[in-house]
């Protein structure tokens, strides 16, 4: 499949499936990156939580698994992983792209190609930056272009503040004094592996997001394997209604998806005493 919006956008009309699954691969489409930079993604990839898709559908979590096993098993081809942790978007690619194996750029440029030539909508990391530029990030032009990117990245939780006094830690004791904004972006995508131990400045410890921490440490106390039997001592207990309220208020507390919120509700009914791990 060539890899152009109109391209995938003829294959999709000319692929037959339901009315559903035609309207979730054109919203898939819609969220497609064109060249690297735009989003923070690789060419050809898309991101999207499933609980965005769905909402964006309007159908329940069940129905849109069902119409993403659709879109797998047509001509289409989509595939789907996270490689970034569980609470992390899905990344999204239509199979068949004759240039998928193509080495991506590192810089997204004004010349980019996207479905919305919007700048708004692009994540461009552009121009240089002086490695001895304000230590606050968000005195500098980076801080939106960082947030952007690492949504769709192994750093998607880390401190936007953080991730910026790390490049200029890696850059200062390299002796760099000025480096390409791709650079940025580049640092970012290799986040487990570019900061190895004794090669870089020692930077001040920051702490992790008290409410990241906090929704984390409720999910360790009960393992995801044991949901099932959780969920059910947990009805028994308290019933249905009051189940559904408590992953409501953990939803609206802490933002984050329905599944993690039922996982957090489980534990901190573990560390309530109300069940057993």
């Amino acid at each position: 499949m060539e890899l152009t919006t109109g391209a995938i956008l003829r294959r999709i009309t000319e692929t037959p499936l339901s009315t559903a699954a035609h309207k979730l691969a054109t919203i898939i489409l819609d969220g497609i990156a064109w060249k690297d930079g735009y989003n923070g993604l690789e060419r050809g990839t898309a991101a999207f939580t499933l609980a965005h898709l769905a909402e964006k559908m309007g159908v329940s979590r069940q129905h849109l698994t069902a119409l993403l096993v659709e879109l797998a098993a047509s001509g289409l081809a989509l595939v789907r992983w996270k490689p970034n942790g569980k609470f992390a978007p899905w990344l999204f690619r239509f199979g068949g792209q004759d240039d998928a194996n193509a080495p991506p750029d590192v810089v997204s440029a004004s010349g980019d190609t996207s479905q919305s030539r919007e700048s708004k909508n692009k994540t461009i990391f552009v121009g240089r930056i002086e490695i001895g530029e304000l230590s606050n990030v968000y005195r500098t032009p980076w801080a939106d272009p960082i947030k952007a990117a690492k949504t769709t990245l192994a750093c998607w939780n880390v401190d936007t503040q953080v991730i910026w006094d790390r490049f200029l830690a890696f850059n200062r004791s390299r002796g760099n004094v000025a480096v390409p904004a791709g650079y940025l972006l580049g640092f970012m995508r290799r986040w487990r592996t570019c900061m190895s131990p004794g090669r870089a400045e020692p930077t001040p410890q920051r702490s992790v997001d008290p409410m990241v921490q906090r929704l984390a440490d409720q999910i360790r106390a009960a393992p995801s394997s044991n949901r099932q039997f959780h969920a059910s001592d947990l009805y028994k207990l308290i019933g249905q209604a009051a189940y559904d309220a408590r992953v409501i208020e953990v939803v609206r507390e802490f933002g984050c998806p329905k599944f993690a919120a039922i996982l957090a509700v489980h534990g901190r009914a573990v560390l309530a005493g109300e069940i057993s791990r």
